[in-house]
């Protein structure tokens, strides 16, 4: 197998040492070169045909949110990992660039981390990434249970009463801001019940994407707040490096928050959510796998199907990467498989039919 020849844009030489020492810990990576500048890297990429692009984002003068949108004109198929500083500029760059196609993001060395650790944590994330976004370029084989075409009922549950669905959870990772950009903002303002998600981002990523979200869609988005008080028409996004959790309070159900070990390598992660919300709302819980890479999630989907609750996942063809919902299909937890297109009219859907089937089953 052929490795994957990478071209690492940045302004800083230093950084391009640091960048193409990191990936050459990889037999699987090959550096092709390197450019100091939008200008040169389009040049080069014309130059060295790289299979993936890792691209600085606070580069002067033509910085990598403009240089990105000349790439996506010329190569719309080339894989960019954004490449910022844990600052509220960084941050709100890389967002732009998820917003203008790149497949996924890494932070540079954040302030408190020592060298060693700092590149022990970027080299492994990039070559995850790398690797996970260069395989998505190739066809893979799909279960026999699912249709390319259809969103297909590939695990339907049967037998049991039709519980009514009182929150939706919702776990995504690579690609999955702009996935939510696109889902949240389809919802209704009246829509019946709240939402609770967690996005693998660090701190700060995570309240300027709640922001966002909050700007563009008819329903009130924020950040997740220990002991903050779950109600109708909300969404509230777990805060980076924090697990978020439900609990029971007499009628009330409130948001917890907690610094407990990572799982899957995550915090927040996809299953202590989704553990939570099983483990409070029992069997009237809907969860929503997007797009992702890794296996988060389907633990916790096992969870919520134990429960007597539900669950979605998105397609490969509109997944990024279809790794979290993937596995989610191979463990056969899946109710539904939905083209990201379609998932705001499912949830709607879901989450009408099955309050009003509850509410016949009860008279």
């Amino acid at each position: 197998m052929q490795p994957i020849r990478v071209l690492i844009v940045d302004h800083s030489t230093m950084m391009q040492r640091v960048l193409s020492d990191l990936l050459a810990s990889d037999p699987g990576i090959v550096v092709v070169g390197a450019a100091g500048n939008g200008s040169q890297a389009l040049a080069r990429i014309s130059e060295f045909k790289p299979d993936l692009v890792t691209l600085d984002m606070e580069m002067p003068g033509k910085d990598g949110l403009h240089t990105l949108i000349e790439i996506r004109k010329r190569y719309p198929k080339l894989p960019v990992i954004a490449l910022s500083s844990v600052t509220e500029r960084g941050a709100t760059a890389t967002l732009d660039a998820l917003a203008r196609g790149a497949g996924d993001y890494v932070t540079k060395p954040l302030h408190g981390e020592t060298l060693e650790h700092s590149h022990e944590r970027v080299r492994d994330e990039l070559l995850r990434k790398i690797k996970s976004l260069c395989r998505a370029l190739v066809a893979q084989p799909m279960p026999r249970t699912m249709s390319r075409t259809t969103s297909t009922c590939v695990s339907a549950v049967s037998g049991r009463p039709p519980a009514r669905i009182d929150m939706v959870a919702i776990g995504s990772s690579t690609g999955g801001p702009n996935a939510l950009t696109l889902l949240i903002p389809k919802l209704p303002a009246d829509f019946p019940v709240p939402i609770v998600i967690v996005q693998h981002m660090p701190p700060l990523f995570t309240r300027l994407l709640a922001e966002r979200l909050n700007r563009l869609g008819r329903l009130q988005v924020g950040e997740g707040k220990a002991g903050q008080k779950l109600l109708r028409g909300q969404v509230w996004i777990a805060p980076g490096d924090h697990h978020m959790t439900v609990a029971r309070k007499g009628t009330e159900f409130l948001l917890g928050l907690n610094h407990d070990a990572r799982e899957n390598s995550c915090r927040p992660a996809v299953d202590v959510l989704f553990r939570s919300v099983a483990q409070t709302y029992g069997a009237n819980v809907l969860a929503v796998v997007l797009t992702g890479m890794g296996a988060d999630g389907t633990r916790g989907a096992a969870v919520v199907r134990e429960a007597g609750g539900e669950v979605i996942v998105q397609d490969e063809a509109s997944s990024a990467v279809w790794g979290m919902p993937g596995n989610v299909v191979a463990a056969s937890l899946a109710d539904r498989i939905c083209a990201l297109s379609d998932m705001a009219a499912e949830l709607v859907r879901r989450v009408a039919v099955r309050r009003t089937l509850a509410f016949a089953a009860r008279r």
